[in-house]
Formats: structure tokens, sequence, C-alpha cells
């Protein structure tokens, strides 16, 4: 079992003056449920190397038994900081893809050649797609194999208009992801603010927020059990 876990690059918050990057939480949890299962996991960024991790996600309030773990585990931490390039990592040598959230997708993921290449490689070879909170939307601009937007008449969640707004960033982020999963034709799903919701639709799996990480993971496990 050979899962790939891709994580931003970027960590500017718009033009806020403020860092981002990938939200730990959502890389945790994951990684250790992955790892915790036997999984072979392998780490990618666009720029490889050290991904920005978001500060906000490293203050005390957000941590979590996974974060912990993270933190003391020299072995993940030394994977974390020597992330391959998109440019060295092929969709033939994975069983699933999976993109922890953070800001930080809304700018550089969303637009990149060698991601969406990676998710349509992935969707055409039938294998699991998996994002959770913000990272849905690397979704945005990639295509089926009929050329139609991956999303369109499908369930997918992500984070919502009103977390987003509860977090004060609605006016920072290049775009709301509840209203860009919508215009495209998605079937958009959600549940009240911050509590756990993972959407299963085909092999697409998709969470609406940090709390929702664990349940995409335990889905993505489910499909290649």
């Amino acid at each position: 079992m050979k899962i790939l876990m891709v994580l931003t690059s970027h960590d500017q918050l718009g033009d806020s003056g403020h860092k981002t990057g990938f939200w730990a939480e959502e890389f945790a949890a994951p990684y250790y449920l992955f790892k915790d299962a036997g999984a072979e996991i392998t780490l990618a960024s666009p720029h490889g190397g050290q991904p920005p991790i978001d500060p906000n996600s490293e203050q005390a309030d957000a941590q979590t038994n996974a974060t912990v773990r993270l933190y003391e585990d020299e072995d993940a931490m030394g994977q974390l900081a020597t992330t391959l390039k998109l440019t060295e990592v092929k969709a033939d040598d994975f069983d699933a893809i999976f993109y922890p959230g953070g800001h930080g997708p809304l700018w550089d993921l969303v637009n990149n050649e060698l991601s969406l290449q990676l998710i349509e490689k992935f969707w055409r070879q039938g294998k699991p797609v998996a994002a959770v909170c913000h990272a849905p939307a690397v979704l945005v601009n990639a295509k089926d194999q009929h050329g139609e937007s991956l999303v369109k008449g499908r369930k997918v969640s992500g984070f919502t208009n009103s977390e987003e707004a509860a977090v004060g960033l609605t006016e920072v982020v290049p775009f709301l992801l509840e209203d860009k999963l919508k215009s495209l034709g998605a079937d958009y799903q959600k549940v009240d603010d911050w509590a756990p919701l993972a959407v299963v639709d085909g092999q697409l799996i998709t969470g609406q927020n940090p709390a929702s990480s664990e349940k995409v993971a335990r889905e993505l496990l489910t499909k290649l059990s």
C-alpha cells in the first residue's frame, strides 16, 4: 500500500502579511493512520524540501495526539523536511493520493500543472483521490476522462464559507472554496461548522475541515483494503 501525500509550498497568506502553509493536524492525523496501517508514505510538494507549516496550527489549542506525536518523531520530521519535488513522483508508483489542507493550497496547488496531472492520472487509473479542508481546492481545475470538471455532479466537501468567515479570512483568500465548488456543479455537502464530515463519491474522498482529516484518511484506507 503506497500513498502519496502532497503538501503546499506556499507560505504567504495573500497580502495580509501573515504566514500560512499546511495545517499540521491535517497532515499528522492521516500520516499516522496510514503509517500504523502499514502503508509506505511518500511526501511531495511543488518546491520540495520543507513545506511551510501554518503557524496557527502550531498553537497550543490546535494540538492533537497526532501533532504531538509528529513533533516528537525525528524520522517523520526528517521526512517532512525533505519532501520530493512534484517533478520526482509518478502516479504509476502509488495506490492513492492525499492532500492535507491549510490555506497554502489555495494559492499554489490550485493551478499547479504537475499536481493537476497527478490528480487526473490517479483518476483515470481508478485510484483514490483524497483531500481535506482547504485542499479540495486542488480539484477545481482538474478534469475527468471526459474533459469535464472532476467535481461536476459529484458529492464533495471542503471548508465552508461560514468557517472562512469565522477565521476572518473571507476577504483574504483568492476564492471561497464552498462557492467555487458549487459554481463547478459539485454536489457540495456540509455539516455544522467545525463538525467532522468525510464525503465519499466513488474514488473521490473529501472532508470539510481540520476535524475531518482522520475520517477522510480512514475512508481512503477502506478503499485500499
